[in-house]
C-alpha cells in the first residue's frame, strides 16, 4: 500500500504561481512513477504531468507545457508540481497518483491516489 497526501493548493490570481506537494508513505517510493491529474467540476479527470521513478523522464499535457514543472525528491518521498503563469482554466482539484508502470498518462494505470487539493485561479 502507498498513502499519498497532497498539499499546497489555494486561491491565486491569474498569472500567479503555486507549488503542490505530494508526500508518499508505505511501500518504496522509487518503485513508482508519479503523476498529477486534475478534475474540474462537471469534467473528467485529466492527465497533467508524470515523472519516472528516477526523475529522468517527464511528460506533460500540451496545455501546461512551459508553465508547469513536475519534480521529485526520492530522499523525501515527495513529488512536486510547480505551477507558473496560472490561468482560470487551471482551476480544478489536483490529485497525485502512483503507478508501477513506467510513466502512464491514463488514470486507470495508476494504483494509488491522494485525496486531492483545490486550486482556484481567479481572473
Amino acid at each position: 500500500q502507498v498513502q499519498l497526501v497532497e498539499s499546497g493548493g489555494g486561491l491565486v490570481q491569474a498569472g500567479g504561481s503555486l507549488r503542490l506537494s505530494c508526500a508518499a508513505s508505505g511501500r518504496t517510493f522509487t518503485s513508482y512513477a508519479m503523476g498529477w491529474f486534475r478534475q474540474a467540476p462537471g469534467k473528467e479527470r485529466e492527465f497533467v504531468a508524470v515523472i519516472s521513478w528516477s526523475g529522468g523522464s517527464t511528460y506533460y499535457v500540451d496545455s501546461v507545457k512551459g508553465r508547469f514543472t513536475i519534480s521529485r525528491d526520492n530522499a523525501k518521498n515527495t513529488v512536486y508540481l510547480q505551477m507558473n503563469s496560472l490561468k482560470p482554466e487551471d482551476t480544478a482539484v489536483y490529485y497525485c497518483a502512483a503507478a508501477e508502470m513506467v510513466a502512464p498518462i491514463v488514470p486507470y494505470e495508476y494504483e494509488y491516489w491522494g485525496q486531492g487539493t483545490q486550486v482556484t485561479v481567479s481572473s
